[in-house]
């Protein structure tokens, strides 16, 4: 299914106000928290180029969003879940900065890096969302999407009509 999303981003921690205007089409093995992650991963990691990957889940070898340079190099690689130790590997080896949105257990994802030796773990940047928050947000969740999103403070706040709905952003340390 196609998901229409019409973001106002309010970024006050980074200083960013944005209008965000994107499509995610949502595979038929993905569950609605990865897609509501991946899309929230795109405001919260909003930088001029970024990008949900062109061959999205179809290939495991990339990553959910990314953001090239002006030479065509990563700069920003994005991962949503729990990836794999040897993905994260091979995301540290290639991109300049590593993101993972997790909505599952972080500290299963934090136990797996650091048991498999993975290249600059220490600088992998891990948030996790609440699972409660994702479920409040799916149900509003339609094919077009109009949301306020506000961060400030590390707390994230989701404007949907006249509901908001709100969470901390937790920073999982690697």
């Amino acid at each position: 299914m196609l998901y229409h999303f019409q973001l106002e981003l309010s970024d006050v921690d980074r200083g960013i106000y944005e209008t965000l205007d994107f499509r995610a089409i949502q595979h038929p093995s993905e569950a609605p928290p990865y897609l509501l992650s991946r899309a929230l991963a795109y405001a919260l990691s909003y930088q001029e180029n970024i990008e949900f990957s062109p061959v999205g889940l179809g290939d495991p070898d990339t990553p959910a969003l990314w953001a090239k340079d002006h030479f065509g190099n990563i700069d920003l690689w994005i991962e949503i879940g729990n990836p794999s130790a040897k993905k994260l590997h091979k995301a540290t080896k290639t991109a300049k900065n590593v993101v993972v949105y997790t909505y599952k257990n972080a500290h299963l994802l934090v136990k797996e890096i650091s048991e498999n030796n993975v290249h600059r773990a220490k600088e992998i940047q891990i948030f996790a969302f609440d699972a409660n928050f994702l479920k409040n947000l799916e149900e509003h969740l339609k094919k077009n999407c109009r949301w306020s999103i506000l961060i400030q403070q590390g707390q994230l706040d989701v404007g949907v009509g006249e509901k908001s709905i709100s969470t901390d952003v937790q920073k999982v340390p690697v």
